[in-house]
């Protein structure tokens, strides 16, 4: 079968740039990577593909002469030296770094967190540190301003009870790979060019299972659900994260665990708005209460109850500050502030006395008197028509 175009497996123009093509490969490698795609046959026939791809156009040398002869450049289709072997300052190996240098590059991050900080260059990996996981877990404002212990259940891969996670059968062990000797990579002969690529034998781990447990099947983790307590602290924000060392998922063939992150949300609050430290809310007021003066009795988010006085005259909108009556801060003995907000009541549904009351009362006192704020808006409003008519 004709080989692909390495410009059309990387999905690129020939004219593109090294950053370019660099960017194009990472993609595709962190979708196509066998650690993402376990099992995946297709996935890691492309993974090497576009790995071999890119190994050439990366290298300049490689590159151009690609360019011009195709792939007979490095199966000897380019005649005289189709079989000597490009040395390390030669153009062979990957430019001479190695395909390990080219791929580390690109996914050392990646790799570290997959392999618990990655592997030494040459050597194939036995061990691998599972993943994070993350945990999103809802609570109710009270709950964030006291904190509490709670119950997280999750599941995830733990390492398997019958090989202690070594993949091999009890009184067995993974024994070192007869095709690469332990390195987890091969190397091949192509033209004027030596290719290393990853060891088929043993998938690049370097150790192979001759007899696999017979629980996890070689994997050395199965899955599982557990509990997990969580403490919660006092005066927690949305959003905030909790992380649990080596509670993620239990890392390949006896490597570290992952860690799991617990997101904490907080349910909205049917009376109280949080603004960092502070609590407000809206409470109506009767109007007899905001005109005569008097007092309201609110709730606080420690469940008590707070009188406010009133001073007559109280209008919609003036607040109360209630000092130390917010929410707890987050390592601190010290409370935010609560702030109550009055909204004036208008009363409805009068009796014919209370109304007669009312007329009463707004034609014995004069409007500026008893509502300033109206009058001096409509005397401006008035002078406004004067001006129009002029």
């Amino acid at each position: 079968m004709a080989k692909k175009d390495y410009y059309q497996l990387l999905n690129v123009d020939k004219k593109a740039s090294a950053d370019e093509l660099k960017k194009a490969y990472r993609k595709l490698a962190m979708q196509y990577h066998p650690d993402k795609n376990p099992g995946n046959k297709e996935a890691e026939a492309k993974f090497k593909e576009i790995s071999e791809a890119y190994g050439i156009l990366s290298d300049d040398q490689k590159r151009a002469a690609y360019d011009r002869f195709g792939h007979g450049a490095f199966d000897g289709g380019m005649g005289g030296g189709g079989g000597r072997g490009a040395g390390a300052g030669g153009m062979g190996g990957f430019g001479g770094a190695g395909f390990s240098d080219i791929f580390e590059e690109m996914f050392g991050d990646f790799m570290g967190q997959q392999a618990g900080g990655g592997r030494a260059r040459g050597g194939g990996e036995s061990a691998r540190r599972g993943a994070d996981l993350s945990h999103e877990f809802e609570v109710t404002l009270e709950e964030a301003f006291a904190g509490k212990e709670a119950k997280v259940k999750t599941a995830s891969f733990n390492a398997c009870g019958g090989c202690n996670g070594s993949g091999a059968e009890k009184g067995t062990k993974p024994e070192v790979c007869d095709t690469c000797r332990g390195t987890g990579r091969i190397r091949a002969q192509q033209g004027f060019f030596t290719v290393e690529r990853t060891c088929p034998g043993c998938g690049g781990q370097g150790q192979t299972i001759k007899t696999p447990c017979h629980i996890c099947g070689g994997s050395g983790r199965n899955r599982q659900e557990k509990t997990l307590q969580v403490s919660i602290p006092a005066g927690i924000e949305d959003g905030t994260r909790i992380r649990l060392a080596g509670e993620g998922e239990a890392g390949v063939r006896g490597g570290p665990a992952g860690d799991l992150y617990v997101f904490l949300s907080i349910r909205p609050h049917r009376f109280f708005q949080r603004e960092a430290s502070n609590l407000f809310c809206r409470v109506p007021v009767p109007m007899t209460t905001v005109a005569l003066g008097g007092t309201i009795e609110v709730p606080t988010i420690d469940g008590k109850r707070m009188k406010v006085t009133i001073p007559a005259g109280t209008q919609t909108g003036q607040q109360f500050r209630l000092k130390g009556k917010g929410m707890t801060i987050l390592r601190s003995p010290v409370r935010g502030d609560m702030f109550v907000e009055v909204l004036v009541e208008t009363p409805v549904n009068l009796t014919k006395k209370q109304k007669e009351l009312l007329q009463q009362f707004a034609g014995d006192a004069p409007d500026d008197k008893t509502n300033p704020q109206s009058s001096s808006f409509f005397a401006k409003v008035k002078d406004l028509w004067e001006d129009l008519k002029d």
